[in-house]
């Protein structure tokens, strides 16, 4: 069956779009996807439809000022990565866990996405999470050649494409994608400093901690974004959290190359979806 569009309002009243992909027989499991910084939720299409029709039911969506969820102007528009974060997140969860009440739950989290798991409120609504490539994306704990070019990112493109743009104007700055200014601003923030999102305080911290959700952590070998020990060090902040890493080479799956995206492309449908289906239904190591 072909993808449902439906609008999420979020408290402040913003209107987030989504996709659901529902299976045409019972569901066996539901699966929200949090997109990775810059990247539309159309992006996990193909994986999100091969899903549905495993009996998997998906949504994704786009963050406020991103995707579909975005303004026909982004200069100006206000939204931070803490708006995602605390309203975004808690409204899809919402509409998300209303539309499959009864079926086990995972959190898929790209990138991004994955990071911001541990600011849910109610974590435990879901069963498990399975988290892809997502780490502390400290600008020194990235993969080498990304932390050769964060200083001109950091100090250059973002502070005079905002100035200049109203918006970080990633897409013309061929560096992550449109982003409204007030989360690049915030993002920049965090990949200045050792402790990540870590730096937004005590209370921040905090809900992190407290989480007790089982983790699976894809670690992609050749990730072209963020090294090994920076997705490890994310994972410092769940100090109950029970987390497995699963490490992904590209020649052990027999394929040239994964990547920071690779794996939620349609070349990966044969070697790495049915791996991650069974991640997803919580089979650490399997495939």
């Amino acid at each position: 069956m072909p993808a449902e569009t439906v609008q999420i309002s979020t408290r402040d009243g913003h209107a987030l779009v989504a996709r659901v992909y529902a299976p045409a027989g019972v569901v066996q499991r539901a699966v929200l996807i949090g997109a990775a910084m810059g990247v539309p939720q159309r992006f996990y299409e193909a994986f999100a439809t091969w899903l549905s029709h495993q009996g998997v039911g998906v949504m994704t969506f786009d963050w406020r000022g991103t995707g579909e969820s975005a303004p026909r102007r982004l200069r100006g528009f206000k939204a931070s990565i803490t708006d995602w974060a605390s309203k975004d997140l808690p409204a899809v969860v919402d509409a998300f866990c209303a539309r499959w009440p009864d079926a086990p739950k995972t959190y898929l989290g790209h990138s991004l996405g994955g990071q911001l798991f541990g600011w849910l409120d109610q974590p435990e609504r879901f069963e498990r999470v399975l988290t892809v490539a997502s780490g502390n994306g400290y600008w020194r704990l990235n993969a080498p050649q990304v932390r050769m070019q964060a200083p001109l990112l950091w100090w250059v493109l973002a502070p005079v494409g905002i100035g200049l743009a109203g918006y970080f104007p990633g897409k013309k700055l061929g560096a992550v994608g449109d982003l409204p200014a007030a989360a690049m601003w915030q993002w920049r923030k965090w990949c200045l400093h050792p402790d990540y999102l870590g730096s937004e305080g005590a209370a921040v911290r905090a809900r992190y901690a407290s989480v007790q959700v089982p983790i699976t952590a894809v670690v992609l070998e050749d990730d072209e974004l963020v090294s090994p020990a920076g997705i490890r060090k994310l994972y410092q902040l769940y100090a109950k959290a029970p987390v497995h890493f699963e490490h992904l080479h590209p020649h052990q799956m027999g394929m040239k190359r994964i990547g920071h995206f690779g794996l939620f492309k349609a070349s990966s449908a044969e070697r790495l979806w049915p791996v991650a289906l069974d991640w997803l239904q919580g089979e650490p190591g399997k495939g």
